[in-house]
C-alpha cells in the first residue's frame, strides 16, 4: 500500500473551541478524534504564525530558523527590517526531506512558502504572497490550473482588521470555501504521498470576531449578530474537513494541527512610552499626538532600549559597538537585561493588580539565535495585552489597538488529531509543535534528522 499523510492546519484554532465550546457543531472532526488521539499542542516561543508553521514543517525553533516574527531586523542598526520569506528558511522542510526519499508533496497556503521553490510537487504559497506573480505556485503552470478549478480563490483577505464585519463575514467563508474547493481538486488529481495545507480563515476570523463568542471579553456583546458567527465558521471548517476525509482511503494518516490558539484580549502596553518612562527611552520631542514609531522620533545617544509592537514584545538594547549610537557599554548588557525582565514581569494594571507579564531571553529557549534575535521576549499580561510600539499615548495603558481593531491574542497552546488506520486511544497529554514533523517522517519510514526538536507521537 502506497503510505500517505494528510496534514489540514486551522491557523490559530483553540482547545476550547474545538475540543469543548464547539464540539457538538463538528461531527467530522469528532469523529477522527474517537478514531485516533488528540490533545493540545504547545507552540513556539512566540507563538506566532510566522515562523510557527515553519517550526512545525522544519522540526527547528525560531531561533536556529533565525526567524522570531514576520519582520526581523536585517542588522544592528535602527531601521533596517526584512520581511521573512521563502529564502529565510535555510533548513530542509518535511517535503525537502520526503524528495530526497523519491516522494512527492502537495503544499497549499503554508506560511514561509513565498516565494515557491523548485521541489518534488506542487505548491501553492501563502497568506504571504504579494500577488499572483510566477513565483505564487510551482510548478508554474498550476496558476492556470487553479483560475480553472477555483477561479474565486484568495491568497487572503486583504484588510481583515474592520468595522465593516458582515462584509468580512461573507469574504472569511468565500476564501475558506475557495481554498477546499482547490484542496479537493489536488487531493484528487495530484500523486502525492504528502498533503499538507493551512488554512488562514480561523485565524482572520477570531482577531474579528472574539469578543462578540467570549463572554470574558471586555467589549463582549451579548445581543449581536454576530454572535454565532465563530460557531457558524467552525461548522464550514468541519464540513470542508469532512468532504476532504471523503477524498482519501482509511489508510491515509490524517493530522489536524494549529498553529498556536487564542485568547481574548484585555488591551495593550505602550512598550515604548513604559521604556520612556522607565528612563529607559528618550524621545528628541514629545509627540502632540499618537504617533506610530519609528528611529528618527528617538535621542539614541540618550537611549538604552526600544522596543517594538506586536501580539508579543520584542525589546531591543543599544549597545555600545553594536548599534550604530550605542549607550548601553557592553558589561552592563547583562545588568540591564535582567534590570528589564525584573521591571517588566512587574507591571500591574490600571488597579495595581499584576498582570502575570513573563519575559524570556532568547538564549534560554532556543537551541541557537541565528541572525538577530530580540534582546528579551516579552509576553504582556501572558499575552492577555498586546504590545503597541506607538508613542504619544501619555500613558502605558491602551484599549485601542495602533493596527486596526482586533479582539483576540494568540495563546500558547493550538490543537492536534491524529489518526492512524486501526489505532485508538483518545484523549492525550500535550503534545509538542516540534513533534509534528518527526511525527511525519516516522509514518514513512524516514531518519529522523539528529538536528529536529521533538519526538514522533506515539499511540499512548
Amino acid at each position: 500500500m502506497k503510505k500517505r499523510v494528510l496534514i489540514i492546519g486551522w491557523d490559530c484554532a483553540a482547545p476550547e473551541l474545538v475540543f469543548d465550546a464547539f464540539r457538538d457543531d463538528m461531527p467530522n472532526t469528532h469523529r477522527l478524534m474517537a478514531e485516533g488521539i488528540y490533545g493540545e499542542l504547545e507552540s513556539t516561543i512566540p507563538p506566532i504564525t510566522v515562523p510557527a508553521w515553519m517550526c512545525m514543517m522544519t522540526g527547528r525553533d525560531p531561533g536556529e530558523l533565525g526567524i522570531y516574527g514576520f519582520r526581523n531586523r536585517k542588522d544592528y542598526s535602527y531601521d533596517a527590517l526584512t520581511i521573512a520569506n521563502a529564502h529565510t528558511v535555510q533548513v530542509p522542510t518535511l517535503w525537502d526531506l520526503l524528495g530526497q526519499a523519491e516522494k512527492k508533496s502537495v503544499v497549499l497556503g503554508v506560511p514561509l512558502t513565498y516565494p515557491a521553490k523548485p521541489f518534488p510537487g506542487w505548491m501553492v504559497t501563502s497568506f504571504l504572497t504579494p500577488d499572483r506573480n510566477p513565483q505564487w505556485t510551482f510548478p508554474r503552470r498550476l496558476s492556470r490550473e487553479i483560475m480553472q478549478v477555483a477561479s474565486d480563490y484568495m491568497i487572503d483577505i486583504p484588510n481583515f482588521r474592520t468595522d465593516r464585519r458582515a462584509e468580512l463575514e461573507q469574504q472569511l467563508l468565500k476564501m475558506t470555501t475557495e481554498r477546499f474547493k482547490l484542496a479537493r481538486h489536488l487531493l484528487k488529481t495530484k500523486d502525492w504521498d504528502l498533503f499538507t495545507m493551512v488554512e488562514m480563515g480561523s485565524d482572520r476570523l477570531h482577531h474579528a470576531f472574539w469578543r462578540f463568542w467570549d463572554k470574558t471579553h471586555r467589549k463582549y456583546e451579548p445581543d449581536s449578530p454576530f454572535s454565532e458567527t465563530m460557531r457558524n465558521y467552525y461548522r464550514v471548517l468541519d464540513a470542508e474537513l469532512g468532504e476532504m476525509l471523503a477524498c482519501v482511503d482509511e489508510d491515509t494518516t490524517v493530522i489536524i494541527v494549529s498553529d498556536h490558539g487564542a485568547k481574548r484580549m484585555d488591551g495593550g502596553i505602550c512598550v515604548n512610552e513604559w521604556l520612556q518612562k522607565h528612563g529607559y527611552l528618550t524621545l528628541k520631542s514629545e509627540p502632540q499626538e499618537i504617533t506610530r514609531w519609528t528611529p528618527d522620533l528617538i535621542d539614541w545617544k540618550k537611549t538604552k532600549a526600544w522596543g517594538e509592537g506586536g501580539y508579543y514584545g520584542r525589546i531591543f538594547i543599544n549597545v555600545d559597538g553594536r548599534e550604530p549610537d550605542g549607550s548601553v557599554k557592553a558589561a552592563d548588557y547583562e545588568p540591564i537585561r535582567d534590570e528589564l525582565k525584573a521591571q517588566l514581569e512587574a507591571i500591574v494594571d490600571e488597579d495595581g493588580n499584576n498582570i502575570g507579564t513573563q519575559v524570556f531571553k532568547p538564549e534560554a529557549v532556543y537551541r541557537e539565535c541565528r541572525n538577530i534575535a530580540p534582546d528579551l521576549i516579552v509576553y504582556f499580561g501572558n499575552l492577555f495585552w498586546r504590545s503597541v510600539g506607538s508613542v504619544g499615548y501619555n500613558s502605558i495603558y491602551t484599549y485601542e489597538n495602533d493596527t486596526g481593531p482586533d479582539d483576540c491574542n494568540h495563546a500558547e497552546n493550538g490543537v492536534f488529531i491524529l489518526k492512524r488506520a486501526s489505532r485508538q486511544i483518545g484523549n492525550v497529554p500535550t503534545k509538542s509543535i516540534y513533534d509534528i514533523a518527526p511525527t511525519v517522517l516516522n509514518e514513512f519510514g524516514i531518519d529522523i534528522p539528529s538536528e529536529m526538536r521533538g519526538e514522533p507521537i506515539a499511540d499512548t
